[in-house]
């Protein structure tokens, strides 16, 4: 490491395992703190001038359900013991785990399994979720082009304390080259890119609209599912939003010129009334009606 990068750090965790499974490298201008290392994962706090701190935890998951069920409990303890849930905190890594069936190439995989369950479980136990990304939506392959199967094992996780902190923070998944598995790069401070997924918000203002209660119950009933209970809210958790969503476009979007619009109709309304004296102000807004309601 001093020849090819002189003035660089670095830590393993070769202390857990013997092959080092996990390489931390920094460039001077960071402090690093390592608070923990096992053989699945290891944890640091960064500091750099002029951002607020934060916690990385670089995972790298055992191959089989028994080794990925020790970290998900270590994950866990973790977030107690170093109180997590108090700092920005990115978790990135390759997890070995799927957490939805779409997550694979094979269409045929359609059920939620148990170590999807606990995979998901785990993940809402820590309050984090999927940091904003473009690229690869599948992040591993077996590189096989004759039953080539893929599937998105690789993750950036984050909490709330992050994305307060990082609002603009992005996940760019590259293209794989002679690996198997895709490389991710994380930017901290980025203009928001006019593709890629973002993250839901729901706007308390939807439950203001008259249809909102019947479209949740409509979409509640009629979205019907064979699988796993877990598997099923989940499946009537992805319609909502997508209605959700279109609620929101089509109804409370463009408010500007909502607000221009309705401005227009005002003063159109007060020059009809200095003109006519009122007579014909009545009828006149009662053709505008439609416009000043859903």
């Amino acid at each position: 490491m001093a020849l090819i990068c002189p003035s660089w750090s670095y830590v393993s965790n070769h202390h857990s395992d013997p092959d080092g499974r996990i390489i931390l490298i920094w460039k001077p201008h960071l402090n690093i703190t390592i608070s923990h290392q096992s053989r699945q994962s290891l944890t640091c706090r960064v500091d750099y001038p002029s951002v607020p701190p934060f916690y990385f935890t670089a995972v790298y998951a055992g191959n089989t359900v028994e080794e990925r069920t020790e970290l998900w409990v270590e994950l866990l303890d973790l977030h107690a013991t170093l109180n997590l849930g108090s700092y920005p905190w990115l978790v990135r890594g390759d997890f070995n785990e799927i957490r939805h069936p779409s997550e694979h190439s094979i269409p045929s995989i359609s059920q939620i399994s148990s170590p999807m369950i606990d995979f998901n479980s785990c993940l809402h136990q820590l309050e984090i979720q999927d940091l904003r990304y473009h690229g690869e939506k599948y992040t591993w392959s077996n590189k096989r082009p004759d039953n080539p199967i893929a599937k998105k094992l690789d993750r950036a996780l984050i909490n709330e304390h992050w994305l307060n902190s990082y609002p603009r923070s992005l996940a760019v998944f590259h293209a794989p080259d002679i690996s198997d598995h895709t490389p991710c790069c994380i930017e901290p401070i980025r203009p928001l890119p006019q593709a890629g997924t973002k993250p839901f918000k729901f706007f308390n203002y939807l439950t203001l609209h008259p249809d909102f209660l019947k479209l949740v119950a409509e979409t509640w009933v009629c979205t019907e599912s064979e699988n796993h209970s877990l598997s099923q809210l989940s499946v009537k958790q992805k319609e909502l939003k997508s209605v959700l969503k279109t609620l929101n476009k089509e109804k409370f979007s463009d408010k500007q010129k909502r607000v221009s619009d309705t401005n227009c109709l005002f003063m159109d309304a007060h020059q009809q009334f200095t003109r006519c004296g009122g007579k014909e102000m009545k009828g006149s807004t009662e053709g505008n009606s439609d416009r000043w309601t859903w």
